[in-house]
């Protein structure tokens, strides 16, 4: 599965924050880790240097072989809450998704 970081102008897409957001994503949806081929993770900050309490926005891009890409969306006043928020929406959504396959 690749994970791939886009970072808005406001947030600096370093190293470091690759790493940190490729092992959570990895580590929170690694039950899906054979139906996923790429995951796109959008960090941006809505309000720049104003701060908020929601402004950190974080949008996870699944792509699964034979379906539409799914999409969630995870906002926080830090990145870390803002990813941890998306990837619990990523995991839910695509337990239903794959469960409605199996289903089938």
């Amino acid at each position: 599965m690749i994970v791939q970081l886009n970072t808005d102008k406001n947030i600096e897409g370093t190293a470091g924050l690759e790493t940190f957001v490729s092992e959570k994503v990895n580590s929170g949806l690694k039950h899906f880790v054979e139906n996923i081929t790429r995951i796109e993770v959008h960090l941006s900050d809505q309000n720049a240097d104003k701060g908020g309490s929601d402004d950190i926005h974080c949008k996870i891009e699944a792509r699964l072989e034979g379906i539409q890409p799914v999409i969630v969306v995870g906002k926080s006043g830090s990145k870390e809450k803002a990813l941890d928020e998306a990837v619990d929406k990523m995991k839910a959504k695509l337990g239903t998704i794959m469960g409605k396959i199996k289903n089938k």
